[in-house]
């Protein structure tokens, strides 16, 4: 079905476009690379790349077919081979390849193979291009952490491809969120993209995937008993992941100890995963959340041991642990390095 007739359907009159009178701002600097990404509506993709920190533009067009320079009617047609897509040109300063990954899940259905919510056939379906081996391992890596999340009932069907020539779609498809936002607002409530990621990434979702102390800690700042809880006192080498996302938050080799009865490490993996904030009160305890998700995850103290001084007292209904000999199959894999050093001070 082409988006302009499902628009159509949907409006009692005619709309028409809003004509941003600023330009296209484009940040050039010396480090930029690009990513492509497929995710049926290239209008829906270019705008949830658009604004993020270190994308640098977002553009609408072609790739993955046989037919050189594409037209819309074409592609359309089903025949060319070519997928709508989307060529994110961004600073990895300042936002990771990874990061984008995290973003162009949470904006399709990666279980569907024949399309995209209302837009159906071959040229909405769902694809990662990679530019590069390291790109290919990081969406490799991503799509099996998506599948062994738990978050879907049904295989992750989005397609892992070699970029192929990017052909460039007309210039009324580029930035149409912001020049034509009601036509586009119709189209992405009257697909059903809108609300099917509403509910699949959306808290009543939550509900129906956490147990209810991990939602209340994570979704709500509770706070789970002391000892009586899954991993206080785990001993097993492997790293631990936030429930909701599956970011990698802490490893076994910095786990201590505390005598507190939850469990409680000297620093973080990767410290982008973590997000810390001075809560306001008499306390003026620093709240840590994951920086994903936002789950809550417990706090962070200066009474630690060795070599950083820190206990990040986490809530283990915050946590999924993987232990190091299913990391690989997990989709963990590039992070068996951390257990190739010699064990730290103060870890398990």
């Amino acid at each position: 079905m082409k988006k302009s007739m499902l628009i159509a359907g949907l409006m009692f009159f005619a709309f028409s476009c809003t004509q941003s009178e600023e330009k296209e701002k484009t940040v050039m600097t010396n480090n930029q690379q690009t990513a492509v990404f497929a995710g049926g509506c290239f209008w829906c993709m270019e705008a949830a790349f658009s604004g993020e920190k270190g994308v640098i533009k977002a553009v609408s067009g072609y790739t993955g077919g046989s037919v050189a320079n594409p037209s819309y009617e074409q592609v359309c047609s089903g025949t060319t081979g070519h997928y709508e897509a989307v060529e994110v040109t961004f600073d990895p300063v300042l936002i990771s390849y990874e990061r984008l990954l995290d973003i162009f899940w949470r904006n399709i259905d990666p279980t569907d193979p024949s399309g995209q919510f209302s837009d159906r056939g071959r040229q909405y379906r769902t694809a990662i291009f990679y530019k590069d081996e390291n790109q290919k391992k990081a969406a490799v890596g991503s799509k099996n952490r998506l599948e062994n999340s738990g978050m879907f009932d049904k295989p992750v069907a989005t397609e892992i491809l070699p970029a192929s020539v990017f052909y460039k779609a007309e210039d009324y498809h580029q930035n149409y969120a912001r020049t034509c936002p009601v036509k586009y607002r119709l189209y992405k409530e009257g697909s059903g993209r809108k609300g099917w990621l509403e509910k699949t990434w959306g808290k009543e979702n939550l509900k129906k995937k956490l147990t209810p102390m991990q939602y209340e800690v994570t979704q709500n700042c509770g706070t789970e008993p002391p000892f009586r809880n899954e991993y206080w006192d785990n001993k097993r080498e492997g790293i631990y992941l936030d429930i909701v996302s599956g970011e990698v938050l802490f490893s076994s080799r910095d786990k201590f100890d505390s005598g507190t009865g939850w469990p409680s490490f000297t620093r973080p993996v990767e410290s982008k995963n973590i997000i810390e904030k001075k809560e306001k009160g008499f306390m003026g305890r620093t709240e840590v959340r994951s920086s994903k998700a936002g789950s809550h995850l417990g706090h962070v103290f200066d009474d630690g041991p060795g070599p950083t001084g820190l206990r990040y007292c986490i809530n283990s209904a915050s946590l999924k642990f993987i232990p190091k000999e299913d990391m690989e199959k997990a989709g963990y894999g590039e992070y068996l390095k951390l257990f190739d050093e010699n064990k730290r001070q103060g870890s398990l």
